[in-house]
């Protein structure tokens, strides 16, 4: 059972990402209407739109090079970051005028969007490292954005969706990389800029709705 510890893959599952985004279009469902800056189902409907146009645009092979499913991917993640920085907008002016009855769906809230926001910036790794998952493979180790201890041993392996996830996911709450090292300067920024909206979410909206408690 060893192999499925860390299981090499002939090629980038793209269906580990579109399960990540189901439950990302879930959350963003599930938020209180005062929080949707826009029409409720507006930016869900036009995210599964991307998130189904994705599995035709998306060669079925290790390697390519794709300006369509690129497109595709970009789309996907600014309108993911459209609907979390307006629900983030919106959650702070209302903890300020929250009362103790409103506490419960804030901390919901806030929860749902820092996962959302965790989720965003794994889809930004995922397309970045290397140049996206049709390119890296193709790549060096020293083209890359980031360098994960596999790719220093001599042995056949190359991250998946799953891998910048965990990424994001370690950056977001220990505020600092883990495991994967950035090794790009453009890395570096954004896993900083992942830092500081993960610290203003956890640090000052659930203080506040705890506070409110």
């Amino acid at each position: 059972m060893a192999w499925l510890r860390n299981k090499h893959h002939d090629r980038d599952p793209l269906w580990h990402v579109q399960l990540v985004l189901l439950g990302v279009i879930i959350l963003q469902l599930f938020l209180p209407a005062r929080l949707i800056a826009l029409p409720k189902f507006l930016l869900p409907a036009l995210e599964v739109l991307c998130l189904a146009g994705l599995q035709f645009v998306t060669p079925k092979k290790a390697i390519f090079e794709s300006s369509i499913r690129r497109l595709f991917v970009l789309a996907l993640i600014a309108l993911v970051v459209v609907a979390n920085a307006t629900s983030l907008q919106l959650l702070l002016q209302a903890l300020f005028t929250a009362g103790k009855s409103d506490a419960p769906e804030l901390l919901l809230s806030a929860v749902g969007i820092y996962v959302t926001n965790i989720i965003i910036f794994a889809l930004l790794y995922w397309e970045m490292d290397g140049g996206g998952p049709g390119v890296r493979r193709a790549n060096k180790n020293d083209e890359n954005d980031f360098l994960f201890p596999q790719q220093q041993v001599n042995i056949k392996w190359y991250p998946t969706f799953t891998d910048y996830l965990y990424v994001a996911t370690t950056n977001a709450t220990a505020f600092s990389p883990a495991d994967a090292s950035p090794l790009s300067r453009r890395a570096k920024m954004i896993m900083a800029t992942q830092a500081f909206v993960s610290l203003v979410v956890v640090a000052i909206i659930a203080a506040r709705a705890i506070n409110i408690l």
